[in-house]
């Protein structure tokens, strides 16, 4: 039955559509990153000024290719280490440099790093792999509003300017993701 969900949730994806989805506190919204419309519609539905910038979600460290081969090995291995922890502790989201501007200025903002989360969520990982690639994810609400905690609550204030919403359950966590500078340890929320 997930499997269905997940190939209509990337399918829609590719077509340049957003979707909301269950995360490990809160649900998101997401959609193909490379795809500029549809990262235009996304933060036409939040509301959301697009020089804040919006975090790339993977289901895997793999999935962010390249982007990681300027770290160093060792600040490669904090990486994965934090996000092995981040099961128990709680989902971390990590700044980290885009030296060679490969992510687009519309996933970055006003931002030289690029946010970037390994998802320990089933259902996250699952779309990422029928994609194979990391989504962007953000929070399903409007800008300066609680983030959705229910999809009755997704359906109620975005439905209608969504595409496609992964039905499933949250994963368990109380709190969104940290956000952590990758290189100074600096905790930005």
């Amino acid at each position: 039955m997930d499997r269905f969900k997940v190939k209509k949730a990337a399918r829609a994806i590719r077509s340049g559509g957003v979707i909301a989805y269950p995360t490990e506190a809160v649900w998101g919204l997401g959609c193909d990153p490379w795809n500029e419309q549809a990262c235009s519609d996304l933060m036409q539905v939040k509301q959301r000024p697009s020089e804040k910038g919006m975090i790339l979600i993977a289901g895997s460290m793999a999935q962010f290719g390249s982007l990681l081969t300027t770290l160093t090995p060792e600040t490669q291995q904090l990486l994965q280490q934090g996000w092995a922890n981040s099961k128990q502790q709680g989902a971390v989201t990590y700044l980290v440099p885009d030296e060679h501007n490969l992510v687009p200025e519309w996933i970055k903002g006003s931002h030289q790093q690029v946010a970037i989360r390994v998802s320990h969520h089933y259902l996250v990982k699952r779309l990422c792999e029928a994609l194979n690639m990391p989504i962007v994810s953000t929070s399903a609400n409007l800008a300066g509003r609680p983030a959705a905690r229910s999809r009755l609550q997704v359906e109620k204030h975005l439905g209608q300017n969504i595409d496609y919403i992964l039905p499933g359950r949250l994963g368990g966590a109380r709190q969104p993701s940290r956000i952590i500078d990758l290189l100074s340890g600096l905790v930005r929320r």
